[in-house]
């Protein structure tokens, strides 16, 4: 085939279109669990998470919320992925090898959200949020009913199981009573109403045996039947922790934070350095990204450590 700039033109037409076509095709789930943010520089500042209003009585003066000290900032990242094109194919007509390449890199694209995502899950247990505190942990500041100073813990131990009624009530029905029982800064309740639970895929059959199960493994009945939908992450990678999530405000639990969405791009100019000196040229995907975290009133986190 003779190399000349209306072949590079065509190839590459058809190898961004090839990756468009993945990308469309490549559907995530990571907005069930996630809120996204535009990003319109390096970085965004969520402090404002520290004081979120209600409406409550109106009597004399109104009451505003002023943020709190914390400071939470999510830099945005740079991400890529590249494939060369020799030219020797090109001229050997041998270009039908790049096409399952577009398609990688257009699927890999799509999929960036549930990667950050899945990340941001894992480093729940070691990675602070606004108030200074690990998201999953055992001492976020809070305030009672009177407006004393407690601790609040969106963080457990135990195992998830379905083994025994007693079992199941430990495990998942701790985790759900916490999160029912979060109050916000003015100790009144905050409505949680969990939705997920999230596992890894060692504990697909212990999550769906407590969805769908009429009894549990001792015969007693399952009081969780139907009451959360079971979202499995390959990505997560711990085998034992689990999560209780709930997805209905307007606020989610984590924070995907986009500053470009991923793009298509190329290198196609035969004056280029790679192409002079070492004949590649180039095609792939570039975004810029990041995750975080939202309300951890609205997550729990158990590391399933203990039985």
């Amino acid at each position: 085939m003779l190399v000349n700039r209306e072949t590079i033109t065509n190839l590459f037409v058809s190898l961004k279109t090839t990756y468009n076509n993945a990308f469309a095709a490549s559907k995530g789930d990571w907005e069930q669990i996630a809120m996204k943010v535009p990003s319109t520089t390096g970085q965004n500042d969520y402090a404002w998470l520290s004081k979120f209003p209600r409406m409550r009585q109106w009597i004399g003066e109104k009451t505003v919320k002023a943020l709190s000290a914390f400071k939470y900032v999510i830099v945005n990242n740079d991400f890529e992925a590249t494939v060369e094109v020799d030219r020797n194919d090109i001229e050997d007509d041998n270009i039908g090898i790049y096409q399952p390449q577009a398609t990688a890199a257009g699927d890999s694209a799509a999929q960036l959200p549930d990667e950050i995502i899945a990340d941001v899950v894992n480093a729940g247990f070691t990675t602070v949020c606004y108030d200074g505190q690990y998201f999953f942990d055992t001492d976020h500041p809070g305030k009672d009913e009177n407006g004393n100073d407690v601790s609040i813990s969106n963080k457990g131990t135990k195992k998830l199981s379905a083994a025994s009624y007693q079992a199941a009530l430990d495990s998942l029905g701790a985790a759900e009573t916490a999160m029912m029982e979060f109050k916000d800064d003015e100790g009144r309740p905050l409505n949680i109403k969990p939705t997920v639970l999230m596992v890894p895929p060692a504990l697909k059959a212990v999550a769906n045996t407590l969805m769908t199960a009429d009894r549990l493994e001792d015969g007693k009945p399952n009081p969780f039947k139907g009451a959360y939908v079971v979202r499995v992450d390959a990505r997560l990678k711990s085998r034992t922790a689990w999560f209780l999530l709930d997805t209905t405000k307007p606020v989610k639990p984590f924070v995907y934070q986009e500053r470009k969405a991923p793009v298509f791009v190329q290198q196609v100019d035969p004056q280029s350095d790679d192409v002079f000196s070492r004949k590649k040229y180039k095609f792939g995907a570039e975004a810029r990204a990041a995750g975080g975290y939202g309300f951890w009133q609205l997550a729990y986190g158990s590391d399933g450590t203990v039985a």
